[in-house]
């Protein structure tokens, strides 16, 4: 493949969405685990999210998720656009996908209990379906900076509403989690349960705005991979984009901080400058440099990235994996648990690459 090449499929995009699934689907278990096995708490922290304001590692991986989905557009959209689809169909598409993750989404919180009094009628499948379809309105309307003046319009919007807009007994810009615009719109019009805090819901109704600004940066960054400049000029580009980012979000904090449940402006460029250096990082090992033996296990995951979510929320694959190691694992000690994590997310895995070799892929 020549550097000017387009290709229908980077490798190094289903490579890095497969390590962000690894973590959702039982790899912070198994590490926290081996943290707390080892006695390392400070890196055991870093698998939790943060109570309220600031960062742990693990607060990226939902972000970098949304950020790959709009990688993926200009692969898929954008394509189907300069190929001469119909429009009208690639609409409907999009709608048709939009509300199978909500559905699905519903039935990932428990749809089936009947309980719609206390169902979670929001969460990450949902905040997904919401980004993508309204990214991809943007993206087949608008150009790069139709695209730019988007995510800046939805940031600082954003910000605006929160600064101005006041909440009864604790007025305009109040960004605790009692008192902030986000919970309070949550508590006025959003029925059922609240997750992850008490006062709304962490992917709540006014966080899907900036939301969408994360999905978008991840368009632009793909339609960087795609073009023609070359491998040198790509990665410059992006490393420069990735390391401005995080700089405003550590200039900004202090005055819109890093909160997660928000999904602050703050967050928002940190989360967005992280993901670009982590795609930086394998697009040039990866597509540039060409090391990809060690990309299959990530890219099981990758390729299958819908199906393990329901599947590691829904049913039980520890039962299995005991099936298995019941009778010698508590003959490890205290590294038991670790094991018995790693056997858990070896089970996950198999299950994964059963549907891989025989090409079943979720694709909504």
């Amino acid at each position: 493949m020549t550097e000017s090449s387009k290709p229908t499929r980077i490798l190094s995009i289903d490579t890095l969405r497969g390590f962000d699934m690894f973590w959702i689907s039982g790899g912070e278990g198994l590490f926290i685990a081996l943290f707390t096995f080892l006695g390392w708490s400070g890196f055991s922290q870093q698998l939790h999210h943060v109570p309220w304001s600031g960062f742990h590692f693990y607060d990226l991986i939902f972000p970098l998720f949304m950020f790959l989905v709009g990688v993926s557009m200009p692969l898929s959209i954008t394509k189907r656009l300069e190929k001469g689809d119909s429009r009208k169909k690639i609409y409907l598409h999009v709608i048709k996908r939009t509300l199978i993750l909500y559905v699905l989404g519903l039935i990932y919180n428990g749809l089936f209990d009947f309980d719609f009094a206390s169902l979670r009628y929001t969460g990450v499948l949902h905040r997904i379906a919401f980004a993508y379809m309204m990214s991809a309105f943007i993206v087949m309307n608008f150009k790069k900076w139709g695209l730019i003046t988007w995510i800046i319009l939805l940031t600082f919007g954003y910000w605006l509403a929160l600064l101005v807009v006041p909440v009864p007994g604790f007025g305009a810009y109040n960004l605790t989690p009692e008192g902030n615009l986000s919970a309070y719109i949550d508590r006025l019009f959003l029925p059922g349960s609240f997750c992850c805090y008490y006062y709304g819901d962490n992917e709540g109704l006014l966080s899907n705005i900036p939301a969408i600004a994360s999905t978008l940066i991840g368009v632009l960054s793909g339609n960087l991979l795609i073009s023609n400049i070359s491998h040198k000029e790509k990665i410059k580009r992006m490393l420069i984009i990735a390391l401005s980012l995080i700089a405003i979000a550590l200039i900004w904090n202090p005055v819109y901080p890093i909160i997660k449940n928000l999904w602050t402006g703050s967050f928002l460029a940190l989360t967005s400058g992280l993901s670009i250096l982590l795609l930086c990082i394998f697009y040039w090992v990866i597509d540039v440099k060409g090391y990809t033996r060690w990309t299959f296990p990530f890219r099981v995951y990758g390729l299958n990235s819908i199906t393990i979510y329901m599947a590691a929320g829904l049913f039980d694959f520890g039962i299995i994996a005991r099936i298995f190691i019941h009778g010698f694992y508590s003959g490890f000690g205290d590294f038991q648990t670790t094991f018995l994590e790693l056997c858990i997310l070896l089970v996950k895995w198999l299950f994964l690459y059963f549907l891989y070799r025989q090409k079943i892929f979720l694709k909504v």
